[in-house]
């Protein structure tokens, strides 16, 4: 009987472990001002608020990235911000030198990366930016 139970509720919790993620894709600068969300300024010189998950967040305000020529993928809602989708879906990249690159994390002395910015869970060590070319 538990075993029914179990399946039917990982059945019902499906839809989410498969969601994919908004396909809206904003690109420009990257702004971050104290007091307000960030938003990425595009070339038109329309801004574009974001909001994401807690992981997403961090690299959306993280000052190596500051006004950093960036690209963001997630959801368009009707108020006119973008939902980045969530930080196990590759959503976040960075142009260096006419290349796009997806942000990520490295600790450097456990060769431990990340997704999102902030101390290595093994040594404690703050971790570096360090932008990877994205999987196909």
């Amino acid at each position: 009987m538990r075993y029914w139970a179990l399946l039917l509720t990982l059945l019902a919790a499906a839809p989410s472990f498969a969601e994919d993620g908004g396909t809206d894709i904003v690109r420009g600068k990257l702004r971050q001002t104290a007091g307000q969300a960030p938003a990425i300024e595009t070339a038109a010189g329309k801004r574009v608020a974001l909001s994401g998950d807690e992981p997403t967040m961090k690299v959306a305000n993280d000052p190596r990235l500051k006004d950093a020529d960036f690209e963001v993928k997630g959801r368009l809602e009707p108020d006119g911000h973008l939902e980045i989708n969530h930080i196990h879906i590759p959503s976040l990249f960075v142009y260096r030198d006419g290349k796009r690159l997806q942000v990520s994390y490295w600790c450097d002395v456990c060769y431990i990366r990340t997704s999102s910015p902030g101390k290595c869970w093994c040594c404690q060590k703050q971790t570096d930016l360090d932008p990877i070319e994205p999987e196909p």
